[in-house]
């Protein structure tokens, strides 16, 4: 790579003749900068995600601050400015209906501004991907600082990873194996520091992501939120993108086609969440590579499953970092990996993790021990799915990897929770659990609708897994036999609306196939009777979402921000 410097794109706003180039310098003295804080320096945006209504990023103001230092010590003028916020425990009815409007916001504020490099301050799952798909579209050179994960919950003695145990005690309660006092007492055992979900939830893996794609420094995603290590690392990074803004590496030449399939490999040897696919299309498909969902399949097959982490395994992130972090994992599998990918060290990406040992065997597996040869994703097709739907088998059960039970059908998320614990519902633990109108269209943004709870009457039986199958998403830190992202979705058309209770659905993972036992004739007939619109949106940012959202196998991202979009 080569050193020489590039002309400074901020030059551009402060040496017009026009009377602006005179007012910005003005603007920067109102602000207490005279020249020589910024002139001939590198402009360095932190882009940053802070919200006290976002719990997983309410440290990253001061996290900025660390990135500050080390954009002084390098000789750049850093500038902190606020973007859109997505924490998915207080929006409604997801953060998935906002992400591509954060994407919007980073990449216009970007443009917009006379910023030569940025540094990409995420935390909470959605905002990852949102930082890293406007960092694209922008394209100016841009590095990822996660916040990091929670530490540890306990409780009793027991190590516990929000939200795998949260949904988990839930169950329980609702089962009544645990009192309401122990749940009270849960709630504040669980969550109890800065940081995202501890578990390898989309969090995680979004910042798992971030690494493996060459967009963020090694190490980067594992370390806790509250580790001072953490803080070195924003700290590093405020360093090093003064020197990337001055050899003008840009996404672009970082998140290549050979990146992507580094990435979907690391995915599926951490056990990640069904959301990073979504998310790994959307992102790619604003520099323009496709990422067939043939492609994760065909990846996951060859990609041992090695990182025993929650909701799949038995550990939490702070494990992982004393185990090695993603360094570690990915040099584990980089014989499966393109070792010549640059990242945003300037170094290639087998530079980076060469002589990176894993110290907690238990935690990130030897190829020889894998958890499962396989990956942690698969990919499903059949007439319940023509486009395409996802399971993760390495949280699911396996006597139901291979499943035929009668359908129980949900017209929507209210109907599922009118009826799912009403004691005359006709179901078994054999049965289909269905729900309908999940999807982008259906449910205005895909919520997390997709872990659908076990009747009571089934939960007492002590069962505590069904095959369950929507239309909407699962949040990563969930667990189960659990069918999602059925494609096209019910309000668009999908088979998912015709299924009717007491048809027959089987699953075969082994051969990704899920299937209504009905004819194609009656499937189109029923299509037709039973399709609904989803909601009628008259204005503002749902009017433009439900008008311009792609399916789930498209990444859900708008028609109009895919790079063809520039051209």
């Amino acid at each position: 790579m080569s050193s020489s410097p590039v002309s400074k794109r901020s030059k551009d706003w402060f040496e017009t003749p026009e009377l602006y180039g005179w007012l910005r310098r003005a603007a920067f003295k109102a602000e207490g900068f005279e020249e020589p804080s910024y002139e001939g320096k590198p402009i360095i945006g932190i882009c940053n995600t802070w919200s006290e209504l976002t719990h997983c990023n309410a440290h990253l103001r001061d996290l900025a601050e660390s990135v500050k230092i080390g954009v002084w010590q390098a000789g750049g003028f850093p500038m902190e400015f606020p973007v859109m916020s997505l924490g998915e425990y207080n929006m409604k009815p997801t953060t998935m209906l906002y992400r591509n409007l954060l994407s919007m916001d980073v990449e216009e504020s970007i443009t917009a501004n006379p910023l030569d490099g940025v540094v990409l301050l995420g935390g909470c799952d959605k905002t990852t991907p949102a930082l890293l798909m406007g960092a694209a579209s922008a394209d100016i050179p841009s590095i990822l600082v996660t916040g990091g994960p929670q530490l540890k919950g306990n409780w009793k003695g027991e190590e516990l990873g929000s939200c795998t145990d949260c949904r988990r005690y839930e169950v329980e309660l609702r089962a009544g194996t645990i009192t309401e006092d122990d749940w009270a007492e849960l709630q504040s055992c669980i969550v109890r520091s800065s940081g995202h979900c501890m578990t390898m939830g989309t969090a995680s893996t979004m910042a798992t992501i971030g690494e493996a794609l060459g967009m963020a420094l090694p190490g980067n995603a594992a370390i806790p939120a509250v580790d001072s290590r953490r803080k070195q690392m924003a700290e590093a990074a405020g360093r090093q993108i003064v020197a990337i803004s001055q050899t003008d590496l840009k996404p672009s030449k970082i998140m290549t086609q050979s990146a992507f399939e580094n990435a979907i490999r690391c995915v599926h040897a951490i056990g990640g969440s069904t959301n990073a696919i979504i998310h790994l299309i959307a992102i790619a498909g604003r520099v323009g590579i496709e990422l067939p969902l043939e492609l994760f399949d065909e990846l996951s097959k060859t990609t041992p499953f090695l990182l025993n982490l929650k909701p799949s395994g038995q550990y939490l992130m702070e494990d992982f970092y004393y185990a090695g972090g993603v360094p570690a994992l990915m040099n584990r599998i980089s014989h499966l990996l393109d070792l010549s990918n640059v990242t945003v060290t300037e170094k290639t990406l087998g530079e980076n993790i060469a002589g990176q040992q894993a110290h907690l065997p238990d935690v990130i597996r030897s190829i020889d021990d894998a958890l499962d040869p396989e990956g942690g994703l698969a990919v499903l097709y059949g007439n319940l799915a023509p486009t395409g739907a996802i399971i993760k088998p390495t949280a699911a059960s396996p006597d139901l990897m291979v499943h035929t039970g009668r359908a129980v059908v949900f017209n929507d998320h209210d109907d599922l929770f009118a009826r799912i614990d009403d004691p005359d519902l006709d179901v078994t633990p054999n049965d289909v659990l269905v729900m309908k109108n999940g999807g982008p269209i259906g449910a205005s943004g895909m919520p997390e609708w997709g872990f659908l709870p076990i009747p009571k009457k089934i939960l007492a039986t002590g069962v505590r897994d069904m095959v369950r199958i929507s239309d909407a998403r699962m949040s990563g830190t969930a667990f189960g036999t659990v069918v999602v992202h059925a494609s096209p979705e019910s309000a668009n058309g999908g088979p998912l609306s015709a299924v009717e209770n007491g048809d027959r659905i089987t699953l075969d993972v082994p051969n990704r196939r899920l299937s209504l036992d009905i004819s194609d004739s009656e499937m189109d007939g029923r299509i037709k009777a039973n399709f609904a619109e989803g909601p009628e949106h008259r204005r503002g940012f749902k009017w433009l979402h439900a008008r311009h959202i792609t399916q789930a196998d498209k990444g859900c991202d708008f028609d109009f921000l895919r790079s063809e979009s520039l051209q």
